[in-house]
């Protein structure tokens, strides 16, 4: 693994049931267990926003240097289910609106859209592409 091929973030509790994730280079997001009355965003609506943001950069990078969108937003649901293999969603789908405005390169981005949607899901982007293959995940702990 080289030094590029890393990714990692460390989660801290700031107080019961919140908490704040911070990237290598200062970022952060907070969550929460999306208690009544909390906004904060869940873990699995974290990972919703993953799987579609994540393929959402790709098709961005493609489209965007032929035409400016008007309208792009990515809608992504799954179904939690709680049955024999444990809590887990099921039926996850990313659906992309996108609009481009009339002109040349409107018409390019057009049409680039669906292949650059299929090759991000197909081969390009590493959320949708560790669910769907099964990554294991391996939690420790670590002794103080």
């Amino acid at each position: 693994m080289t030094e590029t091929s890393l990714r990692s973030v460390t989660v801290e509790r700031t107080s019961t049931g919140h908490f704040v994730a911070t990237n290598v280079r200062g970022g952060t997001v907070s969550f929460g267990t999306g208690a009544a009355g909390d906004t904060e965003f869940t873990p699995v609506e974290l990972l919703l926003a993953a799987l579609g943001g994540c393929t959402a950069v790709d098709v961005d990078v493609a489209t965007s240097r032929h035409a400016e969108p008007t309208v792009f937003t990515v809608a992504v649901q799954g179904t939690k289910v709680d049955d024999e293999l444990g809590n887990r969603l099921t039926d996850l789908a990313v659906t992309f609106h996108v609009t481009f405005p009339d002109g040349e390169g409107a018409e390019r981005a057009r049409a680039i859209l669906p292949r650059a949607v299929k090759t991000s899901h197909d081969r390009l982007c590493t959320v949708s592409r560790t669910v769907e293959t099964g990554t294991p995940v391996r939690a420790t702990v670590e002794q103080a």
